[in-house]
């Protein structure tokens, strides 16, 4: 069992809730790339790592609660079914007890820890903390405070479900690629693995535990 109690006085009432993102089909990779191995290890596994301590709970949402039940950890399955990371960001929102988010996916083996220390840092300064790599902003890779939910509601009522839609309607403020670079200079915090190719680079990489 994987406990989500762990690390918590490393920053003892924060406000804060980390929440993993494990919804998607997995389609690409032809089974749930929470459970892939990698070096050995369910992926989801090395996930909840990287993020254990980073709050005052963790969560995980997802539509499959018996398959993580194993992990110790409270689960939710999406409020709005069928409605994409948007649907399960407000999932998050609604359930967390903090004011403020942790968002990360389940199919992010290489996250920085010291690159998402530094986003809840900052946590205070804007509604949504988000990095912009390549120009491409990381939506399942943010922190996001609670006066997020009414842009979200609304855009998921319109059937707006790119996540990035709503960010006109709050006060964002982006991590530049200068900013990501002193934590992580190749980016790496951003590499998905979606398919049997990329996870056989993972596993060739090295073991991107803590």
């Amino acid at each position: 069992m994987i406990c989500g109690s762990a690390g918590l006085d490393e920053m003892a009432s924060t406000n804060v809730t980390a929440v993993i993102m494990a919804g998607g089909k997995s389609s690409r990779m032809g089974m749930d790339k929470s459970f892939v191995l990698v070096h050995g290890r369910p992926m989801i596994e090395h996930i909840i790592e990287r993020v254990t301590g980073l709050g005052d709970e963790l969560i995980i949402i997802t539509n499959q609660a018996e398959r993580y039940a194993y992990l110790g950890l409270p689960l939710f399955s999406d409020i709005r079914p069928g409605q994409g990371p948007l649907g399960g960001l407000y999932t998050a929102l609604h359930y967390a007890r903090s004011s403020h988010v942790l968002v990360v996916a389940c199919d992010m083996p290489w996250l920085n820890r010291p690159l998402l220390e530094f986003m809840l840092s900052l946590r205070e300064s804007a509604e949504a903390i988000v990095p912009r790599w390549e120009k491409h902003p990381e939506p399942l890779h943010a922190v996001y405070s609670q006066t997020c939910r009414e842009a979200i509601q609304r855009n998921l009522a319109a059937g707006q479900l790119k996540v990035a839609n709503f960010y006109d309607q709050v006060k964002v403020r982006y991590l530049d690629r200068e900013t990501i670079t002193r934590f992580d200079p190749l980016g790496r915090s951003f590499a998905n693995v979606n398919t049997p190719e990329e996870l056989a680079a993972a596993t060739l990489s090295p073991n991107p535990s803590p």
